[in-house]
């Protein structure tokens, strides 16, 4: 057997991890070493490595440690590994050794062409030594999507990353501190798999209560915690969603921002459901966590007042109540003037703005009065502006 062909037959060996074999390096690979090797397909093979890094053998590594496969399902639902399974893995990472010991030199050679061809980069990984290490802390890093991405959003019920996803974190978020103390407490628990309650974050708007949801993810992922934004819209597919994480190893947050309903809006009657926590929604390693700008969660009028429901008291009742079906309630209440000019003079402090050609003090009270009240999005607003070029003067 040549070596062209070896190296197609050990790509199509792997079994465990056949996703990898199948994905657009090692089909690459495949087929260049199929037949009879072309420039052409040496070239494909490597512009397709290039947009993953110049490494081959740290490119399988990453590939095999993030691959959701039978193995790591197995083993993060806690569920014994046949002997077999173990076997054919040790077997398929020193596959995965073999095929990194490739270099580019020896592939250019196979095409018998002594022009000019790129290069890529090989190194010499103990891969089962590598891969125990990140299967034994697969409750930190996950697998799959997962482990490349920290924060997600439904798309037709499908769970999706979101790509470019909110950075912020707390040293961004100025005061605020008994609830964030709360909210990173009960995060905790999540984590240790302690009971952890469902939370909503409820006052004014622009007090960074979705903010300091997310800047808690970027604060624990490395812990092993993920966040999935969920639409009100899309309440619906919560059961299915926590059923398809329920034997995850990692600890989920469902996000839902800015949360309120009409009184017949089918919604609330999803939520009400979740929240009471049936046996089909409720799962020890997600926890929902919701926004709302108003106090009770439902848009109320006059008109559900004075309705003709005969038990129309129990009925407001009941809307009222959703609200405390949530286990912890925080209070994200509009700060003083003197709580958002701090914040402000901290964002500046941050940024290495010098705040001694003007006013800051008058610039940044005008600025909030005229954006509606004194809230740390104002103040982050009057910040960005003044990076932006925006003189003190021109706002007071």
């Amino acid at each position: 057997m040549g070596k062209e062909s070896y190296i197609s037959a050990l790509i199509s060996s792997l079994v465990i991890f056949k996703n990898v074999a199948d994905g657009p390096v090692l089909s690459k690979l495949r087929a260049f070493s199929e037949g009879e090797p072309t420039v052409k397909g040496y070239t494909d093979f490597v512009s397709e490595l290039y947009k993953y890094g110049f490494n081959f053998s740290r490119y399988m590594l990453g590939a095999a440690c993030e691959d959701e496969n039978i193995y790591v399902h197995l083993r993060a639902s806690g569920k014994p590994i046949p002997p077999m399974l173990e076997s054919s893995l040790r077997g398929e990472l020193r596959v995965f050794s073999v095929l990194s010991s490739f270099t580019s030199v020896e592939l250019k050679l196979l095409t018998g062409f002594d022009g000019f061809l790129p290069d890529y980069e090989t190194e010499k990984i103990d891969y089962e030594a590598e891969y125990k290490k990140r299967i034994d802390a697969i409750d930190r890093t996950g697998y799959g999507i997962y482990a490349r991405h920290n924060m997600f959003r439904l798309d037709s019920g499908s769970i999706v990353p979101i790509k470019c996803p909110d950075p912020v974190t707390f040293d961004r978020l100025i005061g605020y501190e008994d609830q964030r103390a709360l909210l990173i407490a009960n995060t905790k628990a999540l984590l240790a798999g302690k009971p952890a309650a469902n939370v909503l974050l409820r006052g004014d708007a622009g007090t960074g209560k979705s903010s300091s949801v997310k800047a808690l993810v970027n604060m624990f992922a490395p812990e092993g915690l993920r966040l999935i934004e969920i639409k009100k819209n899309e309440l619906k597919y919560i059961p299915s969603v926590i059923e398809e994480l329920r034997d995850n190893p990692l600890k989920f947050i469902l996000f839902i921002d800015d949360l309120s309903f009409n009184r017949s809006d089918y919604n609330f009657t999803a939520l009400k459901a979740i929240l009471e926590g049936s046996a089909s929604v409720k799962s020890d390693n997600t926890a929902i966590y919701a926004t709302s700008n108003r106090r009770h969660l439902i848009r109320e009028s006059f008109s559900d007042r004075d309705g003709d429901d005969i038990h129309r008291a129990d009925t407001m009742q009941e809307l009222l109540s959703l609200a405390d079906r949530f286990g912890l309630s925080i209070l994200y209440a509009k700060p003083s003037r003197q709580l958002y000019l701090e914040i402000v003079h901290e964002l500046i402090k941050i940024h290495g703005i010098d705040a001694s050609c003007g006013d800051v003090d008058t610039a940044a009270s005008a600025f909030a009065l005229r954006k509606g009240g004194f809230t740390p999005r104002a103040a982050e607003q009057f910040v960005n502006g003044i990076l932006g070029g925006i003189t003190f003067n021109d706002y007071a």
